[in-house]
């Protein structure tokens, strides 16, 4: 292939597309209610926080800046996610300041549109090896749900964690 033909390809892979809209979908201000489950079966802690979503290089990312209470503790989290047209897969990079970890989450889209679900593998210092799911789903233009599990071994999902996005007015 010589390089014309290369450069071609890279520039038709680096336009936004149908999914980055998508994920333009959720640029705003927004009031996030989280609930957390510590442990399976107990009662969920309950707080409020603050989010700023915006695409970020031309369209091709989705910039997510968090702010609330985790924990009875100050959180901040930034994420980045993308639509890999190469992979075809929805991409996630998370980091907040409790912890030294990135986590890197991929997966797909419903066939409907609505809900984009994100698996991750990681190294938790205390818990050990750990599996993750995200399911973002639309429930409309100005509300959005995000749902975070942990994947045991044997296959059981529970869920940790759940923020009601609504959109700031």
């Amino acid at each position: 292939m010589d390089v014309q033909e290369m450069m071609k390809k890279y520039e038709k892979l680096g336009k936004p597309g149908e999914q980055h809209k998508l994920l333009e979908r959720l640029t705003g201000s927004w009031e996030a209610k989280v609930r957390n489950w510590p442990e399976p079966g107990i009662t969920p802690m309950e707080s409020l926080g603050a989010s700023g979503k915006k695409m970020i290089m031309g369209g091709r990312f989705l910039q997510e800046l968090f702010n609330g209470i985790m924990m009875g503790n100050k959180f901040n989290g930034l994420s980045i996610t993308g639509y890999d047209n190469h992979l075809e897969k929805f991409e996630t990079v998370w980091l907040d300041s409790t912890s030294t970890s990135l986590l890197v989450f991929q997966g797909t889209v419903s066939q409907d549109l609505k809900k984009i679900t994100m698996d991750c593998s990681h190294a938790d210092a205390v818990r050990g090896p750990m599996n993750w799911r995200s399911v973002t789903t639309f429930i409309d233009d100005n509300t959005h749900l995000f749902e975070m599990f942990s994947m045991k071994q044997n296959g059981k999902k529970e869920k940790n964690m759940e923020i009601t996005y609504t959109r700031k007015k």
